[in-house]
C-alpha cells in the first residue's frame, strides 16, 4: 500500500510541476493581447511620471535625471537608451514610433520591462530585475509546503483504504492457513465495504463447503471402519472352516479388506492435517535421532530386500523445535516411497543452510519427470508406472507429507538425485 501512496504522490507532484511549467505560458500565449493591455494600463501612470521628469529638463540633463530616478526606483532599473541600442522588436519599434508604450511580459503574465519613448531617438526603459535569492527560497518554500500539504491530504484520504485493505489481506492470509472462521469485519460504509462484503460471503461459503466435505469424509471414514473390521474378523474366523482349495482366495479377500482399511486410515490422516495449527505440538529434539527412529522401523525390510541405505549428517547438528509426530510421518512416507522405486541404494542426508535444516531422501530409481513433480503431491495422484498396487500406494502419502511439513512453516520439494532417481527435500526453518 505504501508503494501505491508513493506512486500516487509522485504522479501528483509531477503533474503539479508540469502544470506550473506549461499552463501559465499557454494561457499567456492564448490571451497575449489581454495581458499586454492590462500591463500597459498598470504601468501607464508610473511611465508617465518618469517621462514627465525627463521632459521638464533640457536634453543635456537627461543623464542626471536617469541617475536620480535609478536611485529613487531601485531595485527597479531606470535606463536611458537610444532606440537603435534597445534591441527592439518590430512591433515594439512601431508602437514607440507612434508615441505609445511597449511592454515585455515575464512569467505568469506580469510585466518585466516597460519601454516609453522620449523622442524619435531616445527612450526610457523601466526593468524589473529577477527576485533576490531569499525571495526565491521563500517562493520555493511555499511550493514545498504546498506539496507537503498535498501529501498530508493524501495520507488522510489513503489511510482508511490502507487500513481496510491490510485487514482484507490479513484475513485472506489466515483463510489460506486454514482458519476458515476469519472475516474482515469491515464496515459497510467503508470505501471497500462492498468488496469486503463479497469477500466475507465468499469466505462463509468456502467455510461451509469445506466443513461439509470434512464432516462427510470423517463420517464416511469412521462408518467404513466398523464394517471393515467386522468383515476382516469374520473372514479370519472362516479360514479354518472353508476347504483348503478356497483358503488362498479367502486370504486374498482378507488382503483386500485390510487394504481398504488402510485407505480409510490414510483418508482420516489427510483430513486431520487440513489445519495442523490447531493440533500441532512443539518439542525440541534432535533430527538425527528422529531419522534413526524412523529408519529403525524399516531396517529389517531394507536389509531383507538388499537395499544399501545410508544416513549422512554433520556432527554439529543443533536441536530443532518441531512437531515430532508430523515430521516423523512425513519422513516415513518419503522413505516408504523411496523403497518402492529404488534399485539398490537409499540415502538420507541432514545439513544446515542459513539456519534452516535440510533433510533429503534420495534413491537410485528411474526418477520423476519434470512435468510430474508438482502433481505427485496432489491427493490420489499416482504416476502411470505405479498404477499397479504392487508398486504404487493410494496416492496420499506425498500429499500427507507436504501438508505435514507446510503446517510447520517448512517446504517439501522434489528434484533429480545424483544417484539417478528422485531427491525429496524437506526444509524446516529455525525456531
Amino acid at each position: 500500500m505504501l508503494k501505491i501512496l508513493v506512486r500516487l504522490y509522485l504522479v501528483i507532484i509531477v503533474a503539479y510541476a508540469g502544470a506550473l511549467l506549461f499552463i501559465p505560458d499557454t494561457i499567456v500565449g492564448l490571451f497575449q493581447d489581454r495581458f499586454m493591455a492590462y500591463n500597459l494600463g498598470q504601468t501607464k501612470g508610473v511611465q508617465s511620471l518618469i517621462v514627465r521628469q525627463f521632459h521638464q529638463v533640457p536634453k543635456a540633463q537627461w543623464p542626471a535625471v536617469e541617475q536620480a530616478l535609478a536611485e529613487d526606483f531601485a531595485p527597479l532599473q531606470v535606463q536611458l537608451l537610444r532606440m537603435s541600442d534597445a534591441g527592439l522588436r518590430p512591433a515594439e519599434r512601431s508602437r514607440l514610433e507612434e508615441g505609445l508604450y511597449a511592454v515585455r511580459l515575464a512569467d505568469w503574465g506580469y510585466y518585466q520591462t516597460v519601454l516609453a519613448p522620449l523622442d524619435k531617438d531616445w527612450l526610457v526603459r523601466l526593468h524589473s530585475p529577477p527576485d533576490p535569492l531569499d525571495i526565491n527560497v521563500l517562493s520555493w518554500g511555499v511550493t514545498v509546503l504546498i506539496g507537503a500539504a498535498m501529501l498530508g491530504c493524501l495520507l488522510l484520504w489513503v489511510w482508511p483504504h490502507w487500513r481496510d485493505l491490510e485487514r482484507l489481506k490479513e484475513t485472506a492470509r489466515r483463510l489460506g492457513q486454514g482458519k476458515m472462521s476469519e472475516r474482515t469485519h469491515i464496515s459497510a460504509h467503508s470505501n471497500i465495504g462492498e468488496l469486503a462484503g463479497v469477500f466475507d460471503t465468499m469466505a462463509g461459503d468456502l467455510e461451509r463447503h469445506v466443513n461439509q466435505q470434512r464432516e462427510l469424509l470423517n463420517a464416511v471414514s469412521h462408518e467404513l471402519r466398523t464394517p471393515l473390521t467386522r468383515l476382516d474378523f469374520g473372514l479370519v474366523l472362516l479360514f479354518d472352516e472353508v476347504p483348503a482349495a478356497s483358503r488362498k482366495r479367502l486370504l486374498e479377500l482378507v488382503g483386500h479388506v485390510r487394504e481398504l482399511d488402510e485407505l480409510v486410515l490414510e483418508l482420516l490422516s489427510y483430513s486431520r492435517l487440513y489445519n495442523t495449527d490447531q493440533a500441532r505440538e512443539r518439542v525440541e529434539l534432535s533430527l538425527l535421532e528422529l531419522v534413526d527412529s524412523v529408519l529403525g522401523s524399516f531396517a529389517e525390510e531394507l536389509d531383507g530386500r538388499g537395499i544399501q541405505w545410508e544416513v549422512l549428517a554433520g556432527n554439529d547438528m543443533p536441536r530443532f523445535v518441531l512437531d515430532p509426530r508430523l515430521t516423523a510421518r512425513a519422513v516415513q512416507n518419503l522413505v516408504r516411497n523411496a523403497m518402492r522405486y529404488c534399485d539398490k541404494r537409499l540415502l538420507l542426508r541432514l545439513s544446515l543452510e542459513e539456519g534452516a535444516c535440510l533433510l533429503t531422501v534420495e534413491d537410485d530409481g528411474i526418477g520423476i519427470p519434470v512435468e510430474e513433480r508438482e502433481r505427485i503431491f496432489q491427493p490420489f495422484y499416482r504416476l502411470d508406472r505405479s498404477r499397479d498396487r504392487s508398486t504404487g500406494g493410494f496416492g496420499l502419502g506425498l500429499a500427507i507429507s507436504r501438508r505435514a511439513i507446510e503446517g510447520q512453516g517448512g517446504t517439501l520439494t522434489v528434484a533429480q538425485s545424483a544417484l539417478g532417481g528422485a531427491r525429496f527435500t524437506i526444509r524446516l526453518p529455525a525456531s
